[in-house]
């Protein structure tokens, strides 16, 4: 049946429109791609900043990313709302791949509104948030924002709400990375506190719940952004960074590698990435490494080196509670979470900061299917009467409620001193461990030789006539006794002791073996843990 004449003409009219009307879509998805004003790019590029496309286009592979709402604008009226509308509202939303495997982003805009969090603002996170959940794939903000859209009221803050909640409930079921490069102040900040890692950039990152001016008002004590938040100050003294760099193309490099050590999601193991470095490869250095002196120190980090593949290694907390050290890593391609005492910083020791720096990092390893290994080395928990006052039973109790909970493949290795209440909880075979391994020169014991002589013998070196060949005399025979190297092995408190050079080896070996564990753990909704 041939068309009517009207018909031809209605047809002419579509095809003449529709040409229209594709370059009207090119043009405002240009517009929102370009923003409303040159002048905010440029403005944001004399401060040595990105912009969120350049950001997004460093952290994803090249071509991969696919926007979602481009065109979203806000509905608000009043203090001049009505007039601003820019597409995108102030936030750039979608998803792209990272060496090939899906990952979600969002990144605010400084450009429009500085960045600041408005109703439509916030519903465009909301809605990436819960696609990244949906399809089990990271999620990572790049942060420049400042904070609740004034104008909006009382929906700007309600749009927060919405982000923590979300940043809840992802939390062990994604991994969620939150990376500062600009602003992060009030409540804003708590959504990257709630995140697995927060990286941070020299000069161009700060975080704080209220500003250098409030800090001024109320307490009367002058200080700068940097100094009051700044990235060295949340790596190094707050804690609160997990990684600072220098630059934003280091950092985005350095997100980059952490994503490509983790798994999508809790359903799934970490990616395998095998390389040329030799199961069997024999670590003769680190009978150099580590001194059989128990009191000499040394840098665990290169016992770290010497064991994991091709030495690569990505340290969290870094600086911050260095006495202990966490790191990702792989042994034979597999990903593992290390957890290592530093006798370099404060001989080891174990306090608050890094019990609480080594418990979150057990308990994420534990959620995202990372096998735990342990290189202990510890004389004990500090003394001190700020460590106690400050809380040091409960807080020390989260990282052995850490170890106890963890149901992964959990492998340690005592290295050289393992005394009290620190060795139990730095994952001893009582607690948990699936394999138990000491070197020759482990000292496995209640407290070292000396402490133990000077309480157990302290009579008989008071009444000797000479005390301290007497104490030198005990302290010799408590050790032959009860902390010699084979004590523990002989009473199977550990599985083995090894010879510090095959340690790579047999690490991945029990790795091969503990690959299918299943962990027959009670029913319960969660537990509650020390705080």
């Amino acid at each position: 049946m041939n068309p009517s004449k009207g018909e031809w003409s209605a047809m002419s009219n579509a095809e003449s429109q529709a040409p229209d009307r594709l370059e009207e879509l090119s043009r405002l998805k240009e517009l929102a791609r370009q923003g409303p004003d040159p002048k905010a790019t440029e403005r944001q590029h004399a401060k040595g900043k990105l912009t969120a496309r350049e950001r997004i286009d460093l952290l994803l592979d090249k071509g991969s990313f696919t926007e979602v709402e481009a065109l979203r604008r806000h509905r608000a009226s009043g203090f001049g709302l009505e007039g601003k509308r820019p597409h995108t509202d102030g936030v750039v939303t979608g998803w792209g791949t990272v060496e090939g495997r899906t990952v979600f982003v969002y990144a605010h805009d400084f450009r429009m509104f500085g960045g600041a969090l408005g109703e439509a603002h916030a519903e465009k996170i909301h809605k990436i948030m819960d696609m990244a959940i949906s399809a089990g794939a990271p999620l990572v903000s790049l942060n420049d924002g400042a904070g609740a859209r004034i104008q909006e009221g009382v929906s700007a803050l309600a749009g927060y709400g919405g982000i923590f909640q979300r940043n809840t409930r992802a939390s062990g079921v994604i991994p969620q990375i939150s990376v500062m490069l600009g602003p992060c102040a009030g409540g804003a900040a708590y959504s990257p506190a709630l995140t697995d890692f927060i990286f941070a950039v020299r000069g161009i990152s700060q975080m704080f719940i209220t500003g250098p001016d409030v800090v001024q008002a109320v307490t009367g004590e002058e200080v700068t952004q940097d100094a009051l938040g700044g990235a060295d100050v949340h790596a190094g003294v707050s804690g609160v960074a997990h990684f600072a760099y220098d630059d934003v193309h280091t950092c985005l490099a350095e997100v980059r590698y952490l994503l490509s050590l983790l798994p999508s999601n809790n359903r799934e193991l970490p990616p395998v990435s095998h390389g040329d470095d030799p199961v069997d490869r024999p670590g003769d250095r680190l009978l150099e490494i580590v001194p059989d002196d128990g009191n000499r120190s040394y840098d665990i980090r290169d016992v770290i080196e010497e064991i994991v593949d091709d030495g690569d290694s990505m340290e969290v907390h870094a600086a911050w509670a260095p006495n202990i050290v966490c790191a990702l890593a792989r042994l034979d391609g597999q990903t593992v979470g290390i957890i290592a005492n530093q006798p370099s910083a404060m001989a080891g020791v174990l306090d608050i900061k890094a019990s609480e720096k080594g418990a979150r990092f057990v308990q994420f390893c534990d959620a995202f299917n990372i096998p735990l290994i342990t290189l202990v080395d510890v004389p004990g928990f500090l003394p001190g009467v700020d460590q106690e006052h400050e809380g040091i039973i409960r807080r020390g109790a989260k990282l052995l409620y850490a170890y106890c909970n963890a149901s992964v493949p959990r492998i340690s290795v005592v290295l050289r001193k393992a005394y009290g209440g620190a060795y139990i909880v730095m994952d001893s075979q009582s607690i948990g461990a699936d394999i138990a391994l000491a070197w020759p020169s482990n000292e496995i014991a209640v407290m070292g030789a000396e402490g133990a002589a000077n309480v157990v013998f302290r009579r008989e070196i008071e009444a000797a006539d000479d005390p301290e060949a007497m104490r030198l005399q005990k302290i010799e025979e408590y050790r032959r006794e009860l902390v010699h190297p084979y004590y523990a092995a002989e009473r199977g408190l550990v599985d083995d002791v090894i010879d510090p050079r095959d340690t790579r080896a047999v690490l991945i070996r029990s790795l091969h073996m503990l690959r299918t564990k299943d962990a027959d753990l009670p029913r319960r909704k969660h537990g509650n843990p020390p705080q």
